[in-house]
């Protein structure tokens, strides 16, 4: 019987000792994130294009028939029926014509790279005279064109609105854009456009948001992986020599390099829209020392050189470090402390707190960088 009571007890210290070394750990773990970190890893294929790979636009027009009374009553709309029915043998006058079931749409399409005949692509439709709706059309067979003038699409089907209209003798109502819509897959690629991207046995990437730091790290992640190959011409292009080994095989580089990642960097901006209140900052903007009078707020940052001490048998020396103090007044009722770097998050952390109102931080922000005190690039939407 006491053999029992001991193991339990053996068992529930082993259970609470396991529980304390897990959470310990776990504490551990939070405390070694890098809460400062700006930018995530990124693959190669998230932040860059390949030369050379990109899409076309297409366009036509066409025609749109079985609407209910709803189509064009113009002009051209009786011309282009008649230039159609000439084509079947049927010559009428111009009387004879009634397109009230009929639109003239222009359409739309972006021909993706690597497409083959045959396959399909989506297009957008919207009337060119005034229809009221194409709920219920069908598009007519309608080349589409490039901007070289060739013929590289063909595009039919039903039209799908994401709207209607309906109207009575005295009210009519509208939701969103009856006039406008898709045939998703309506157009059959009858030519492909030819893609080069490994000419001379090199090829380059385009960065999506040009950064020269950026276009650094892509070369050297590259380069640690394949050898040197790869060296950044410009921020935004990147160029890259096919190794060896990959140059029968294009396509295995391509997708063994596009998956490597890297820590992305971008300027300090900070995009304010005052039509909507809409704030979004990035990490790397800062902020000098300022004091800024906002109406009853008052906002006061202020930096200074705090002498700090090692802790007892540390073995540490004494040294200073840079301290951040942002203090709020609000008609003196209201004040609050901040003792870190001063960061545009934690400025509009802080007003947020005092109840300031998106359109108030956006205004004192303004301010800030017209006293030259924000650094980083203000952008106004």
């Amino acid at each position: 019987m006491i053999s029992r009571r001991i193991t339990r007890l053996a068992l529930v210290i082993f259970l609470l000792f396991a529980a304390a070394s897990a959470a310990a750990a776990a504490s551990v773990n939070l405390r070694d994130m890098d809460y400062t970190r700006m930018h995530p890893n990124v693959r190669i294929k998230d932040i860059a294009d390949i030369e050379g790979a990109r899409p076309n636009q297409l366009n036509g027009i066409g025609i749109v028939t079985g609407l209910n009374g709803t189509g064009d009553k113009t002009l051209m709309t009786r011309q282009i029926m008649r230039n159609l029915l000439k084509q079947y043998g049927l010559n009428l006058e111009d009387r004879a014509v009634v397109p009230k079931n009929v639109a003239i749409v222009s359409i739309t399409a972006e021909l993706p790279p690597y497409v083959r005949p045959g396959q399909t692509i989506d297009v957008v439709v919207g009337t060119m005279g005034d229809a009221k709706s194409l709920q219920g059309g069908t598009l007519l067979q309608a080349p589409l064109r490039a901007a070289d003038g060739g013929i590289y699409a063909v595009a039919q089907g039903p039209v799908l609105v994401g709207g209607y209209t309906a109207s009575g003798a005295t009210a009519t109502t509208t939701k969103n854009v009856p006039t406008a819509g898709r045939i998703p897959g309506g157009a059959i690629v009858e030519r492909e456009v030819p893609t080069d991207h490994t000419s001379g046995g090199q090829m380059a990437l385009l960065l999506r948001m040009p950064d020269f730091t950026t276009a650094q790290r892509v070369s050297d992640t590259i380069n640690s992986t394949f050898g040197m190959v790869a060296r950044p011409v410009d921020a935004g292009r990147v160029v890259v020599e096919l190794p060896g080994q990959y140059t029968a095989a294009p396509t295995a580089f391509l997708a063994r390099m596009e998956k490597l990642e890297i820590e992305p960097d971008a300027p300090a901006r900070v995009a304010v829209n005052e039509r909507t209140g809409t704030v979004v900052m990035g990490g790397d903007v800062r902020i000098s020392s300022v004091a800024v009078a906002h109406g009853n707020l008052t906002v006061s940052v202020a930096e200074d050189d705090t002498v700090v001490q090692p802790s007892a048998l540390s073995g540490g020396t004494t040294g200073t470090e840079m301290r951040t103090d942002i203090t709020i007044d609000e008609n003196g009722a209201s004040l609050l402390a901040m003792p870190s770097t001063t960061t545009v998050r934690e400025l509009v952390r802080v007003l947020n707190a005092t109840g300031a109102t998106p359109r108030d931080v956006i205004e004192i922000l303004q301010a800030i960088n017209e006293a030259g005190a924000l650094h980083g690039q203000l952008i106004n939407m």
